[in-house]
């Protein structure tokens, strides 16, 4: 199997047009073409991970982080970053990266934080605005049923058809991601020739798109219990949280990794508690005394991402070698 087909099972469920503008996601080192030996998955990738792939045979490492993001203009292991590129080359070792795409899908990171969490209910906190598009396109009229058919597959909807003799006129929506899905399904009905369509963007959100989630927790719970319960369910070091005047807490919002930017946004839907992590100190008074706030930290609120990644390749792939790393990444110790 190549690198290339794991890739496309990953961007089929988290497509990179959805990771967010800074971010650096995909296929970060290696050929897309090799065959893979297997696939090792961890949150970050470090020079002891390469070793760990190097020592079973395998030449794919999928991690949630990228190892950069912006441009480099040197390569020359004075820095971490840059000597594990260099020893991901040298070992033969392929780096894919599969961040923020994956949490803006709905059953991406933040899914697999309110599963943690036990909550219900749950929904996109701060669903994505203009993802869609509107496609008009021509077919000869006996090959409607199976285009239609193929266009839905490839992720069209709504899709309208008005006989013009023997051309049918094709109307449909499709989020922006699928675009090369479709326009390759129109392909396939027109061969010889390039098909005939017209694209534009249309106004609207996503739900089931975007950062966060908000959910309920089956039972409204005492603060400090609510505490203890995230504190367990993600094994955390400690807490940090500014306090909010409420008795109970039931409907919750979240955000995996750095997810203060979202705090206005949990008050707005009426949560009573919003979970993220790296919040810095000014950021603790957005909560405006409305909404218990707490930094449950980076590596604790993604550190199951590994796990989803793994289930999700395994289904695809149940007879391939994929291996979930034993290695802990999080840079962060508590003193107590």
């Amino acid at each position: 199997m190549k690198i290339n087909a794991i890739a496309r099972v990953l961007e089929a469920w988290a497509p990179t047009s959805l990771a967010e503008s800074y971010d650096n996601v995909g296929l970060l080192v290696g050929d897309p073409q090799a065959e893979a030996t297997g696939v090792l998955i961890n949150l970050d990738v470090t020079e002891a991970l390469i070793d760990e792939a190097v020592a079973a045979g395998i030449n794919l490492i999928v991690t949630h982080h990228p190892i950069w993001f912006g441009a480099r203009k040197k390569l020359n292991g004075e820095d971490y970053v840059s000597r594990i590129i260099i020893k991901a080359i040298k070992s033969d070792v392929a780096l894919y990266a599969c961040h923020t795409n994956l949490d803006n899908v709905h059953t991406g990171v933040n899914a697999m934080i309110g599963k943690r969490l036990g909550a219900v209910d749950m929904r996109t906190l701060s669903p994505k605005k203009g993802l869609f598009l509107k496609l008009v396109a021509y077919s000869a009229a006996d090959q409607l049923p199976e285009l239609t058919a193929a266009l839905t597959e490839a992720g069209g909807r709504d899709i309208f058809s008005a006989s013009e003799g023997e051309t049918v006129r094709l109307e449909l929506i499709l989020p922006a991601y699928a675009k090369g899905q479709i326009l390759n399904a129109l392909r396939k009905f027109s061969p010889g020739e390039p098909p005939t369509y017209h694209l534009a963007p249309i106004q609207g959100v996503h739900q089931q798109v975007g950062s966060g989630m908000i959910g309920r927790l089956p039972a409204a719970m005492a603060k400090a219990d609510f505490l203890a319960h995230v504190k367990q369910a993600f094994d955390c070091g400690g807490i940090r949280y500014a306090d909010a005047p409420h008795a109970t807490i039931q409907k919750v919002a979240w955000c995996g990794g750095a997810g203060s930017f979202l705090t206005a946004a949990a008050r707005r839907a009426g949560a009573d508690a919003f979970i993220t992590g790296d919040i810095t100190y000014h950021k603790y008074f957005d909560n405006e005394n409305e909404i218990l706030l707490l930094d449950i930290g980076h590596y604790e609120s993604e550190q199951f991402t590994s796990e989803l990644i793994y289930h999700h390749l395994s289904e695809s792939f149940p007879t391939f070698a994929i291996r979930l790393s034993a290695i802990k990444t999080n840079p962060v110790k508590y003193y107590s």
